[in-house]
This record gives C-alpha cells, sequence and structure tokens, in this order.
C-alpha cells in the first residue's frame, strides 16, 4: 500500500499561502503572474465558487475572460495553453508530486490532485452555511466562531483589482460581517466579553470604517474596564474625524453619550480623577481636539459668553485650488493638511483651541480677541504656512464671526444641529 500524502492546505483570506503537511510551498513567483493567477482561478472556482451546478470548475470562455480579457491578444486559447503548461512545471518545481492537476472536461477547467485538499474560503462557506441551518443557538454561535476565527482579511489582496476576486470578496465580506454581527450580539448575551474582544480586534483591525469598535466599547464596559472603553472611544472617533474628515455619526455620538452615562457610576479615588483630567505634558501652542470635543467645547463657550460677555471668534481655514475652489482629496491635500495643522497650532496662543472638520478644513475657536486680531492671527497662520513655499499662500481662504452672532441672520458662519455650516 503506498504511503499516504499529506493534506494541500490552501489560505486564500487575507494573504495567498499553501502547505503540504506540515510543509509550506514556495512557488518562487509573484502571485499576480499569469500562471499564479491560473493556479489560484483554478483552486477557488473547483472549491468555492460554486457555479449553480455544482463545484465543477470555470468554464473555457470565463477563464479566458479572466486571465485574458483585458488584453489585446491575437490568440488567447494559446496563450492559455501556454500558460497551464508553465504552471505545471512550478507546481512540480515547487515539490508537489507528479502530476496532471489541470482537468479538463466538458469545456471545464478544474483542479485535480491526489491529495486532499482544504481551502479556507471553502470552509468558511460551509461553516456559516451550516449555521444559517442551525437551530441550538450554542451550535450556532460555535459554527460562527470557527467561521469567523478562519476570515483573515479580503480574498486574495495580490489580486484585488481582478473582476472575479472583486466580486468574491465583496460576498464573503458581507458573509463575514452578518455572522459576526450574529455571534457578537449572541456573546454579550452570554456576557463573554473576551471573545468579543478578541474578534472584533481583529475585524476592525482588518476594516476600522466599519464601526466593530462599537462591538469593543461595550465589551470594555461590561468588564468595567471604562479607561480602556473610553480609550478605545477616542482613538475610534481620531481615524474617523482626522483622517478621514468624516463627520461624526449619529451611532458614535449616541454611544459615547451610553458609554459617559455608564461611567458616572464608575466611583474613582480624587487623585485618579486628577490625574485622568491633567494633560500628560506642557505642550505649547492651541489646543487640538476631536471634532466632538470641540462641538462641545463650543457650546459651553456660548453659555458662558452670555453671563460675561466676553469676545470670542469662530474662524473656519480652508484648503482651496488656488482658485477658491474647495481643494479635492488626494495626496497633496494630506500634505497641506498636515502642514496647516502645524501652522495653526504654532500661531495661536494655549488658550486657543482648534480641530480638523474635513481634509480641507480647519475650525478655529479664538478666546479674547477681536475681530482686527482676527486678520493679523490669520496672516501669522497663512505666513507660517507658506514659510517653504510661497505660492502655498494662494491656497488658503477664511472665513470669521463672532461666536455670539454665529446663529444670527447676518452672520457668514452658522450651526445647525450637530454640524458647522458657511457661505
Amino acid at each position: 500500500m503506498g504511503k499516504e500524502i499529506p493534506e494541500l492546505k490552501i489560505y486564500m483570506l487575507g494573504r495567498f499561502a499553501v502547505t503540504c503537511g506540515d510543509q509550506p510551498i514556495s512557488f518562487r513567483q509573484n502571485p499576480g503572474t499569469k500562471a499564479m493567477k491560473l493556479l489560484q482561478l483554478l483552486l477557488h472556482s473547483t472549491y468555492a465558487a460554486n457555479n449553480g451546478e455544482g463545484y465543477r470548475g470555470i468554464s473555457r470562455t470565463r477563464l479566458l475572460e479572466d486571465l485574458f480579457g483585458r488584453e489585446e491578444l491575437s490568440n488567447a486559447a494559446n496563450n492559455l495553453r501556454v500558460t497551464a503548461h508553465r504552471l505545471r512545471r512550478i507546481l512540480t518545481e515547487a515539490g508537489l508530486p507528479d502530476y496532471d492537476y489541470i482537468k479538463i472536461e466538458d469545456g471545464f477547467y478544474r483542479w485535480e490532485s491526489p491529495m486532499p485538499v482544504w481551502l479556507d474560503v471553502a470552509e468558511l462557506q460551509e461553516k456559516l452555511e451550516s449555521a444559517a441551518g442551525e437551530k441550538d443557538e450554542k451550535k450556532q454561535a460555535e459554527l460562527l466562531l470557527a467561521a469567523c476565527r478562519l476570515y483573515r482579511g479580503e480574498l486574495l489582496p495580490a489580486l484585488s483589482g481582478e473582476d472575479w476576486v472583486i466580486v468574491s470578496s465583496v460576498r464573503y465580506k458581507d458573509m463575514y460581517s452578518r455572522g459576526l454581527s450574529k455571534l457578537c450580539e449572541y456573546l454579550k448575551a452570554q456576557r463573554d466579553y473576551e471573545t468579543i474582544l478578541e474578534l472584533t480586534a481583529a475585524a476592525a483591525e482588518i476594516y476600522p470604517f466599519d464601526e466593530w469598535q462599537a462591538f469593543q466599547i461595550d465589551a470594555l464596559m461590561g468588564m468595567n474596564r471604562y479607561k480602556e472603553a473610553y480609550r478605545c472611544y477616542e482613538e475610534t472617533a481620531k481615524l474617523f474625524f482626522e483622517e478621514l474628515g468624516i463627520s461624526p455619526s449619529e451611532k458614535m455620538l449616541n454611544q459615547f453619550k451610553e458609554m459617559s452615562g455608564k461611567m458616572e457610576g464608575n466611583f474613582q479615588a480624587a487623585g485618579e480623577i486628577r490625574d485622568g483630567l491633567k494633560e500628560p505634558g506642557y505642550e505649547s501652542g492651541a489646543f487640538y481636539c476631536t471634532l466632538p470635543s470641540f462641538r462641545d467645547g463650543y457650546r459651553l463657550i456660548r453659555r458662558i459668553i452670555e453671563r460675561n460677555g466676553q469676545s470670542v471668534f469662530l474662524m473656519i481655514c480652508s484648503l482651496t485650488d488656488g482658485m477658491g475652489r474647495p481643494m479635492e482629496s488626494s495626496e497633496k491635500l494630506e500634505v497641506y493638511s498636515q502642514k496647516l495643522h502645524q501652522a495653526i497650532k504654532g500661531s495661536l496662543r494655549r488658550g486657543d483651541s482648534f480641530t480638523k472638520y474635513n481634509p480641507a478644513q480647519f475650525l478655529i475657536l479664538l478666546v479674547g480677541t477681536s475681530r482686527e486680531n482676527c486678520d493679523l492671527i490669520f496672516r501669522r497662520i497663512a505666513d507660517r504656512f507658506s514659510a517653504e513655499h510661497r505660492s502655498w499662500r494662494q491656497r488658503l481662504e477664511y472665513y470669521v464671526s463672532s461666536v455670539a452672532d454665529v446663529e444670527s441672520d447676518n452672520s457668514r458662519i452658522h450651526f445647525r444641529g450637530n454640524e458647522f455650516q458657511w457661505n
């Protein structure tokens, strides 16, 4: 009796890797070469992509389209034969047993091998489909947990521009997201917060803007780890409001309010409270804060000036294309935005505060100054911003209004609901 060949394991979620038994298989080829694309297409279509007639593989027409569809080739069929021959040689050189792995039958190409094959994508689908049909909540959760731990990232990231990868990747992400959401709700009811943290930390790393942090915050509060919950919220707010320039969603703000309410019952020693409130160290220049914090500060200032009549101004600094039009998102905008951030911080006093409203606009709160001084302040900012490139000065514009007048009909700046607006 012949020696049994170890199982061939293929990983496509978050990377492309192949092992045979305990030994990694190195193809010494770029994943984007035609031969390697053919390998990945064959494996995926044979074990994961059900075409409605079972897992038969991929039709010759579809294979030609996926491999050569964007290229103008006089003889695509011949190129496919050459690519298949090259792949057979690559597989042998990688140390796999000598075998005709490319099976052609009834116009379909499929993978066939002498050893059993395990594919993470196929396993993911099998677990999620079984979970969908499982009536027992505990067994369903076990299947969802196994599936979520399989998901290491989007399908074949090195081929992320390929049409077939895009379509499949969107489907797998949707399946994973729905499965993980359902599992987290179950785990929350079971008070299994540690597992929620494990799973959502991985999900937030893969999809940082899908608000998996909401489950993390809930779990941390469930474990009475309020400081970590607040830190998680602040880091998420920074990611959303600063780096993407996305206005805060109602969901995020409501969660913050809920977290703040729950934290009220978390009694701490006076020294601990004091340490949590004070700044970590002396820092010169204006105080930078996230947009939700800036908005709360603005509302407080409005209340204060109703009583003492202090002069406070709200300024908006905008980056333009040099002709007065808003600057569109680009790598240049990121550079300009960072430079403007530094210019604003270095040009204002410690008692002033500012925030990034979006990548092209900053809001500044100027306390105890005059309308004339606002013009001088903007010139200081513009001088610092354009110190190395004088032409950059043309890219800056500003609006300014007394905070006392912001909500009047005469002001160019208005505050409506949760948003600042101007004209």
